[in-house]
């Protein structure tokens, strides 16, 4: 069929004609920092993740989760530049996603976390979503 082996996961895409491959080296490659350390997937279901009580009580200082107006200013803005720059996430930021509670609980308890696998598996979810949305 003419198509091209499969090696590993990346986004396909052309500008112009040129023909454009993202993968999870590229992106480690461009932001200069290694592809190792932490990094927790499948957080979707928030109720039932052991990641809720840790990421909360780094977080809010409480194991339930608190509201942005509880946070620490320091937190506040690890959040924004987390939220505008890293994982960017749209609607309010009052109520962070488990996957940016975990991200930011790395940060703030300096634990190295595999940055450019979480900035490709936010692109591919992203992508994901924009194209369903499309088709709805």
């Amino acid at each position: 069929m003419g198509l091209e082996p499969f090696v590993d996961i990346e986004i396909r895409f052309s500008i112009m004609g040129v023909p454009v491959f993202i993968n999870q080296e590229t992106i480690t490659y461009v932001i200069g920092r290694t592809s190792e350390g932490s990094f927790k997937d499948g957080l979707d279901n928030n109720k039932k993740s052991p990641w809720n009580e840790v990421a909360n009580e780094t977080i809010f200082g409480n194991k339930k989760k608190g509201s942005y107006s509880s946070m620490s200013m320091e937190k506040r803005m690890m959040l924004k530049i987390q939220n505008e720059n890293l994982l960017p996430k749209g609607g309010g930021y009052d109520q962070p996603s488990l996957e940016h509670r975990v991200f930011l609980h790395f940060f703030l308890k300096k634990e190295k976390a595999n940055v450019p696998k979480y900035l490709f598996k936010h692109l591919i979810k992203t992508l994901k979503e924009s194209h369903l949305n499309d088709r709805t």
